[in-house]
Order: C-alpha cells, then sequence, then structure tokens
C-alpha cells in the first residue's frame, strides 16, 4: 500500500469518526431535552457542540468527553487532508 493511499484510508477513518462523535453529540443534547433539529443538523453542529460543552461542563465540571472526539477527529482529517494534498503536488 503506498503512502497516498493510506493517507485516503487514514482520513476516511477521521471522517467516520467525525461524523459518529457528531451524531452521538446530538443524541447526548436530545437525552437532555435540548432543542435540537436532526435535519439541521449541519448547519447547527458548532452550535451543539457549544451547547454540549456547556451542559456537561456545568453538570460535571469538566466537559465531555464526546466535545475531544469531534475536535481531534476533525483536526486530524485536515492535517491528512493537506498532507494528501501535499504528496499529490509533489
Amino acid at each position: 500500500m503506498d503512502a497516498s493511499m493510506l493517507l485516503m484510508v487514514s482520513l476516511l477513518c477521521c471522517a467516520a469518526w467525525h461524523v459518529t462523535a457528531s451524531m452521538l453529540i446530538f443524541a447526548s443534547l436530545q437525552r437532555r431535552n435540548e432543542p435540537v433539529s436532526f435535519l439541521l443538523l449541519r448547519f447547527y453542529i458548532l452550535r451543539y457542540v457549544s451547547r454540549y460543552a456547556e451542559l456537561t461542563s456545568e453538570e460535571t465540571g469538566r466537559v465531555g468527553p464526546l466535545f475531544y472526539h469531534y475536535i481531534i477527529s476533525i483536526n486530524l482529517a485536515a492535517l491528512l487532508a493537506g498532507a494528501l494534498v501535499l504528496i499529490h503536488l509533489l
């Protein structure tokens, strides 16, 4: 397996991780009776993530783990996408 294929598979895994974290945050907000819309999830996800961070911080004194899963997965996906572009440019 060459480097670009490895980066592509890693990028897809990070994207799946990100989508999963987003859906779990959505479900967590629903369990807390927060008003959320599945149809508008793509547009309001940043608002939902910040609300999740606020709620979990109020409840436990710490931000919930899904917040970090969301942040790490999207940043790692961005880094891998950048590396993939660089490999194809070189």
